[in-house]
């Protein structure tokens, strides 16, 4: 079933975006990502026999992927056109579930502040450097064994 999705969706890749990344997702599915757009598609098996679920979904800040928006079930056996026209829906519906705001601005630089903008984090308040107790009793348990180990080798002779 992985192949059959693969090759579909690098067809539909071709359909959809010139510049695009083809890759596996854990589920064993399909991702096809528009770097360039800011969205997603994903195609992965429902385990019925020649049918996929379609997702679509935008990509956020740093390039990871925000959860899908829009879902169908699809036809394998329908024409790479056909399945190009139900992405096509999915992706136009994604964009009108985005925020009017992010719509405007480039996309993956969407809600982004400068940094003289953003107001300064506060300090957080320092802990007293103490060694605790644990660690003390660690540095006694090596010491003691250290101190064996010197007496073993050379306090029975003497030196």
């Amino acid at each position: 079933m992985y192949t059959e999705l693969r090759e579909t969706a690098t067809e539909l890749a071709a359909v959809l975006w010139r510049e695009h990344t083809v890759y596996r997702e854990r589920g064993g599915g399909v991702v096809i990502r528009g770097e360039h757009v800011g969205r997603w598609i994903s195609l992965a098996p429902t385990g019925g026999k020649d049918q996929a679920r379609l997702r679509a979904g935008r990509l956020l800040d740093g390039g990871t992927t925000a959860p899908a928006r829009a879902e169908i079930v699809v036809d394998l056996t329908a024409g790479t056109t056909e399945l190009a026209a139900v992405c096509r829906r999915l992706l136009a519906a994604v964009a009108e579930t985005e925020p009017a705001r992010a719509r405007t601005e480039r996309p993956g630089r969407a809600g982004r502040v400068a940094r003289e903008e953003r107001p300064a984090k506060p300090a957080r308040p320092r802990r007293s450097r103490h060694t605790s107790f644990g660690s003390w009793m660690v540095l006694i348990c090596v010491a003691g064994v250290v101190g064996l180990w010197v007496y073993t080798q050379f306090g029975r002779y003497g030196y």
